[in-house]
C-alpha cells in the first residue's frame, strides 16, 4: 500500500511541474495585435494605408509541452498574420459616432452609431480574460490556464459561422474584421481601443430593420422581449419554428454558449399581431476546440457541463441546453424539431459547407478547414438524432425557476418567468 501511495504522489507531484512549466511560456494576461512592419507602430501613419499585415494575437504560441498539456487548439490561426482593411470611424458606413462603451466579461467593444440612425458594435477580437481567472488561480501562479483557455476559440469563428448561417436560413449580425488605428473619432477611447483587430458588427437592439425579415419595426433583446410580451399577452409570439432551427444550427457549430443575452428579436407586424424572429449573436464559441490534458479535464461533463467542446459528435446534449430553450420551446411538437433537422441538412449540405470557407483568409482557410468541416458534417449526419434529444431533454425539465440572463431586474408575474406562452393562461389574463 505504501508503494502504492508514493507511486500515486509521484504521479501528481510530475503533473504539477509539468502544469507550471506549461504555463511558463506566457507571462501577460493579454496582448494586442501584432503588426507586421519594419516602423516602430507609434510612427507608421495609417491614413497612408488601405490595409496591414496583422496577426490576432501572438500570445497564444506553444511549445510542444504546452501542446501536450494546454492543447494545440488554434493557436496557429492566433499567430498567422493576415491582411486586414485599415478603417477611419469618420468615413466608415458614411461615418460612426462612438456613443457608449459596452464588452462582456472578455470582449471589449464601443457602440457606434450611423448617420442613419443604426447601431453597430465594435468588438475586439483578442480577448481579456482577466475578469474570469478565480482568485485561486492568481494565488498559485496559474492564471494562464484561463488566459491560454482562448487558444480554444476561433478569431474567425465569428465570420465562419455568418457564411454558414446565410447557407442555413439563420440571421446572424454581418460581422467584418478590421484594422482601428488611433484616432480622433475614438475620443476618450482611443488609447484603450485603438491599434487593434476588431469585428463590427449590427447592435442585437435597434428602432430601424436591418434584416432580411420583412415589416419589422424594431429589433429588441431578451429583456425586452419579455416586457413587450407583457403588454401585448396573446398578441406577441415568437417563430417557434425560426428558434429551432437557430439552436440546431448552434450545435452544428459548436456553439456553446448562448444565454440569453446573447439573442435579439426582431419584431415583424403581422395585422393586429406580432411575431420575434430570433437573432443569435456573439459567436466567440463557435468551433471551441480544445485537446490537451488540462482542457480534457476542464471540460469534461462532471467538472464543466456547460463548456463543451467542438467534436464530430455531441457528447453531452444536457450541457447545451439552455433555461432559455426550455422558456420558449415548451411544448412545442416534436414534429417541428424534425422538420428543421431535416431543413438544415438539406442547405448544409458538403458544398454549401465548403462555399462558406471562402470569407476565412487563404493561409487560415488551409490551416483548419479539413477539421472544422468534418466536424460539420459529422453533426449534420447525425442532426435528427440531436433534435429529438434536445427536445426530449426540453420536456424534462421543469419550467424556469429562475429568470433568465439579463432579465433580473424586470417585475413580471410569477407565470411569465415560468415560460413565455404561459401567460396567456394566467389567471390574472
Amino acid at each position: 500500500m505504501k508503494k502504492v501511495l508514493l507511486a500515486i504522489l509521484a504521479i501528481l507531484v510530475v503533473f504539477f511541474a509539468l502544469v507550471y512549466l506549461s504555463t511558463s511560456s506566457t507571462k501577460e494576461a493579454t496582448a494586442t495585435c501584432v503588426v507586421e512592419n519594419e516602423q516602430d507602430l507609434k510612427n507608421i501613419n495609417f491614413k497612408d494605408f488601405d490595409s496591414v499585415l496583422v496577426a490576432p494575437s501572438a500570445l497564444y504560441e506553444g511549445n510542444e509541452l504546452k501542446n501536450m498539456m494546454q492543447g494545440h487548439n488554434y493557436r496557429k490561426a492566433w499567430s498567422t498574420p493576415i491582411k486586414v482593411p485599415v478603417v477611419f470611424l469618420d468615413t466608415l458606413k458614411n461615418g460612426l459616432e462612438v456613443t457608449d462603451e459596452g464588452g462582456g466579461m472578455q470582449t471589449h467593444s464601443l457602440k457606434l452609431k450611423a448617420k442613419n440612425g443604426i447601431i453597430y458594435t465594435l468588438r475586439s477580437v483578442n480577448k481579456d480574460p482577466e475578469p474570469l481567472i478565480p482568485e485561486v488561480a492568481k494565488n498559485l501562479g496559474l492564471e494562464n490556464i484561463i488566459t491560454d483557455g482562448i487558444s480554444g476559440q476561433h478569431p474567425f469563428g465569428a465570420i465562419l459561422a455568418a457564411a454558414l448561417a446565410d447557407k442555413a436560413g439563420v440571421l446572424h449580425t454581418h460581422p467584418v474584421m478590421y484594422f482601428v488605428p488611433k484616432q480622433k473619432r475614438l475620443g476618450k477611447y482611443t488609447d484603450d481601443y485603438g491599434n487593434k483587430l476588431y469585428l463590427l458588427e449590427y447592435e442585437t437592439e435597434s428602432d430601424k430593420n436591418w434584416t432580411s425579415i420583412p415589416h419589422a419595426h424594431e429589433i429588441a433583446e431578451t429583456d425586452d422581449l419579455i416586457e413587450l410580451k407583457l403588454k401585448l399577452r396573446n398578441k406577441l409570439h415568437i417563430d417557434k419554428r425560426s428558434f429551432i432551427r437557430a439552436r440546431l444550427f448552434d450545435m452544428l457549430i459548436g456553439d456553446w454558449d448562448r444565454h440569453a443575452k446573447q439573442w435579439g428579436w426582431v419584431m415583424q407586424q403581422k395585422a393586429d399581431s406580432v411575431t420575434a424572429y430570433p437573432l443569435p449573436a456573439d459567436r466567440d464559441n463557435a468551433f471551441f476546440s480544445v485537446d490537451g490534458l488540462i482542457p480534457n479535464i476542464i471540460t469534461n461533463k462532471n467538472v464543466k457541463p456547460l463548456i463543451r467542446p467542438f467534436q464530430k459528435t455531441i457528447d453531452y446534449m444536457p450541457g447545451l441546453v439552455y433555461p432559455g430553450d426550455v422558456y420558449f420551446l415548451r411544448n412545442t411538437p416534436e414534429a417541428d424539431f424534425t422538420a428543421e433537422s431535416e431543413i438544415l441538412q438539406k442547405r448544409l449540405s458538403d458544398q454549401a459547407i465548403e462555399e462558406s470557407f471562402q470569407v476565412l483568409p487563404q493561409q487560415v482557410r488551409k490551416l483548419d478547414e479539413k477539421d472544422i468541416s468534418e466536424k460539420i458534417k459529422s453533426r449534420r449526419d447525425q442532426l435528427k438524432k440531436y433534435a429529438l434529444e434536445f427536445k426530449e431533454i426540453i420536456d424534462e425539465r421543469d419550467t424556469v425557476t429562475k429568470t433568465l440572463k439579463g432579465t433580473d431586474d424586470l417585475e413580471i408575474p410569477q407565470s411569465l418567468r415560468k415560460c413565455f406562452e404561459c401567460l396567456e393562461n394566467d389567471a390574472e389574463n
